[in-house]
């Protein structure tokens, strides 16, 4: 705290923290694997070593008060900044191991789900079980019924979508890193493969990297770092070209509903709903002709 009153805590975690998220694009863009390794031990190293100067500044502090040292590490082992970004970075690690190229086949969608099944549960499972605390949660209801907004903006991505992602993914041939799907068994494989990947894009990025990163960062700081991973594996996903244009704005807009709304059932339908249109857009695509609804 600043003489001021104003928390500025946040200000030093903010290089860390940004070494971590910087891992992504290292990942998942470049994909220079070495190099992603390169910045989690920075950021994580860099993350104890801010914490342990700000523990023993606690510490000076508590003992002027009067207050018992003990009381004051039990305080900030709450919320680590090296083990929420430590968990953060094991999920991309766990990521990291499989290329991201989609695929259909039995193989590539086993690897898919015990992967990214792995980036999710791993982090959780460690919060909760080693650490003891719930920064990881899923919180799927909230006992209160979505508004006119909610319901508006539903139907708001569904038309947003129809108009530009046909656009975005035939002109710029982006399509072509998807497998092309021309049976009915390809293009039901399709469906849940893309419906699979939304649904654990907001369960990682939302309810494991936002939310560990929102125990350090004001909302707004916590976001734009979440987008960074976001939009990272998007990229290797397949949504390139100038699709960041389009992954940027929609990562920090899942991450600004959650706030509002704290509600991990509306972000996922909203981003099935989003996902629908690609899925449509991707088999239109690959068989002009079969789903005449576009105007591309």
């Amino acid at each position: 705290m600043t003489e001021s009153g104003v928390d500025t805590r946040w200000q030093q975690a903010a290089v860390p923290a940004l070494l971590v998220c910087a891992a992504a694009p290292a990942f998942f863009v470049v994909q220079w694997a070495w190099l992603g390794w390169v910045f989690l031990a920075l950021g994580i190293g860099t993350a104890w070593l801010v914490e342990r100067r700000g523990g023993e500044h606690s510490e000076a502090d508590a003992v002027r008060v009067g207050a018992r040292v003990d009381s004051a590490r039990t305080i900030g082992r709450r919320s680590s900044l090296t083990r929420d970004l430590g968990l953060i970075g094991l999920g991309m690690l766990i990521v990291s191991v499989i290329p991201l190229a989609a695929e259909l086949d039995n193989l590539a969608m086993l690897r898919f789900t015990l992967a990214l099944g792995g980036a999710v549960l791993v982090p959780y499972l460690i919060s909760r079980f080693v650490f003891r605390d719930r920064a990881v949660s899923f919180p799927w209801r909230t006992g209160k019924r979505w508004g006119k907004l909610q319901w508006g903006w539903l139907v708001a991505v569904l038309v947003l979508g129809w108009l530009i992602l046909p656009f975005y993914f035939i002109t710029s041939g982006v399509y072509q890193n998807w497998p092309v799907v021309n049976s009915p068994e390809l293009i039901a494989r399709l469906f849940v493969g893309v419906g699979a990947v939304g649904i654990w894009d907001e369960l990682f990025f939302i309810c494991t990297v936002f939310a560990l990163l929102r125990r350090h960062f004001p909302d707004l700081v916590a976001n734009l770092l979440q987008a960074i991973v976001f939009v990272s594996f998007l990229w290797e996903l397949g949504y390139r070209e100038w699709g960041p244009l389009l992954t940027i704005p929609f990562a920090l807009l899942q991450g600004y509903i959650f706030l509002r709304t704290h509600s991990l059932a509306y972000v996922v339908t909203v981003h099935l709903l989003f996902d629908a249109v690609v899925f449509a857009v991707l088999v239109h695509a690959h068989n002009p002709g079969l789903i005449p609804v576009f105007l591309v």
